[in-house]
């Protein structure tokens, strides 16, 4: 069963212009006029209690979706009146009527013709759901509920107090006191009401000939932090390397020289160079390994002695 949500006036027959006319006319019957259907005080709120007593006796099936789909193009330009509220708040008005329409197709199905006027019911179901659309999709982030209402609640709060024109921006402590909130939580709301939306990395920060953008104000990783590391970790093994050794490491690595001008300059073979290279970088990274496993271990029973 599918609704057609896309009508949005409601049809009406065509009165004929007014004319003056004078008392014995009026008080004379038309016999070809027709009867009007009575009308709540809003225009797009139809008179169809008929309509919802009679859904609310049908079972599942095609004479209760007919009905129910009369009723949604009925009430159809109510929904549309309720999402124009929302207009210009940054979400495009069609979508906002679709939201609005859902909201009264939930409405309709949850309504119970005993507790009285649809109206009544339908306007704040609608609502809801159009707030509730502003709530979980409009953000670029997803902020948790609890954030969002404490920004609703400073907003409100400020609004308040710079009601008065000429009234001075108030303080946090001011908004704290008013809303009934710790100045830490009205923090949070005023960081959430300038959080709605994002702000691109390429936006300029100024009108200057520079051309900064914001993303040239971020920083890269350092590659330098995990070589301190591995530097420290390694500095204990190679102060326990034999002389030669360490000479060795520091004549390939640190100046830079073949493994033949090493064994020229020491007057060893360029294959024993190759093998005290392989042993002693082996050695040291074995003794730096096999002191973080027992810095692992030791934290681990610093723990469980605290516990």
């Amino acid at each position: 069963m599918s609704i057609d949500l896309s009508t949005s006036r409601f049809e009406q027959p065509v009165s004929a212009e007014a004319q003056p006319v004078s008392a014995e006319t009026a008080a004379a019957p038309d016999p070809h006029a027709r009867s009007v259907t009575s009308r709540h005080p809003h225009d797009d709120a139809p008179d169809s209690a008929g309509d919802f007593a009679r859904l609310a006796g049908l079972a599942d099936g095609p004479e209760r979706d007919a009905v129910r789909d009369e009723l949604a193009k009925a009430w159809l330009p109510m929904a549309h009146r309720i999402a124009g509220r929302f207009r210009d708040r940054g979400e495009n008005i069609e979508d906002l009527r679709q939201v609005a329409a859902v909201g009264l197709v939930k409405a309709i199905d949850r309504f119970d013709p005993s507790r009285g006027a649809f109206e009544s019911y339908a306007v704040p179901t609608i609502t809801g759901e159009v707030k509730r659309h502003f709530r979980d999709r409009m953000w670029a982030l997803r902020v948790p509920r609890r954030v969002q209402e404490l920004r609703n609640k400073v907003r409100i709060a400020r609004r308040d107090l710079t009601m008065n024109p000429g009234a001075p921006e108030p303080t946090t402590a001011e908004i704290a006191a008013h809303a009934g909130l710790t100045e830490d939580e009205v923090g949070a709301g005023m960081e959430a009401m300038e959080s709605f939306s994002t702000l691109s990395l390429d936006a300029e920060l100024s009108s200057t000939d520079d051309n900064y953008s914001l993303a040239d104000t971020l920083g890269d990783l350092d590659s330098s932090y995990d070589r301190v590391v591995d530097r420290e970790a390694a500095k204990e093994g190679l102060r326990r390397l034999p002389e030669r050794e360490r000479n060795i490491l520091y004549m390939r690595f640190f100046e830079d020289m073949t493994q033949n001008r090493i064994a020229d300059q020491l007057g060893i073979s360029q294959m024993h160079v190759s093998r005290l290279i392989t042993r002693s970088c082996a050695r040291v990274r074995d003794e730096a390994l096999g002191a973080q496993a027992r810095s692992g271990r030791g934290d681990t029973d610093g723990r469980k002695g605290a516990a």
